[in-house]
């Protein structure tokens, strides 16, 4: 979470209220027309809204993570929390064991530091693969991206084709800001990664993850050694 919004006050006002009811309508809209369907939560604050809005109205939503083998103490508490909170048993996926171990044996165990070329195929080999195999036999799936997020994210609309995995994407909160996703999470007492608290408001891999420092970019914790414009692990790529 950023530093200014550690302390927010948890008062749902006018534009978060009418922005949960459109976000109400249009995942009732993907469960009725784009079965079968399914969310990719990975456990970030804007995951948290997602899941506890498809929970709460028992909404037929495959709701699934990608563990990569390298993810923080804090996330994996968070998957115990959702399972105590919500009764949620999230579907997890987990890399292709060969596609690690090669990495790993030709590149060494922290490779994707040496280049932006090696960053990608760890995220391939951990995240991509297994997205593929999270989506296989699906109409559509959602995400919890928001434009404001990044450099790569501008003008993210909330409904796309998905070109790379041959179905439709939605991002529903693409139009939400992190003040307004904060407001909900406290005013709806929602389970998030306790990393938000320590300035980590964009959470990944451990190795690939970091605090930001009053100011920064909300997205400069992540991959910090390289440029915003390479900042995507492969998962959401532009057609």
């Amino acid at each position: 979470m950023s530093p200014s919004l550690l302390n927010i006050t948890p008062v749902l006002d006018a534009s978060v209220a009418a922005k949960t009811g459109t976000l109400a309508t249009l995942l009732a809209d993907i469960a009725a027309n784009w079965s079968p369907a399914a969310f990719a939560n990975s456990l970030g604050a804007e995951d948290m809204v997602l899941t506890d809005m498809i929970v709460k109205a028992r909404l037929p939503i495959e709701i699934f993570s990608l563990d990569t083998g390298r993810l923080p103490l804090e996330t994996y508490d968070l998957m115990d929390a959702l399972r105590k909170h919500y009764g949620l048993k999230l579907k997890i996926y987990f890399p292709q064991a060969e596609e690690v171990e090669s990495f790993v044996r030709n590149h060494g165990i922290n490779g994707f530091y040496d280049s932006v070329t090696l960053r990608k195929a760890c995220c391939h080999a951990r995240k991509v693969e297994p997205l593929k195999r999270a989506l296989a036999g699906k109409r559509a799936w959602i995400t919890g991206q928001r434009a404001q997020q990044a450099a790569t994210r501008t003008g993210l609309p909330v409904r796309e084709y998905d070109e790379g995995n041959g179905l439709e994407k939605f991002n529903p909160l693409s139009d939400w800001t992190e003040k307004e996703i904060w407001t909900y999470i406290k005013h709806n007492d929602v389970p998030y990664n306790a990393l938000h608290d320590k300035f980590y408001p964009s959470i990944g891999c451990a190795p690939c993850t970091r605090a930001i420092s009053p100011g920064e970019d909300v997205r400069a914790g992540r991959w910090w050694w390289e440029n915003p414009e390479t900042k995507e692990c492969g998962l959401h790529v532009k057609g």
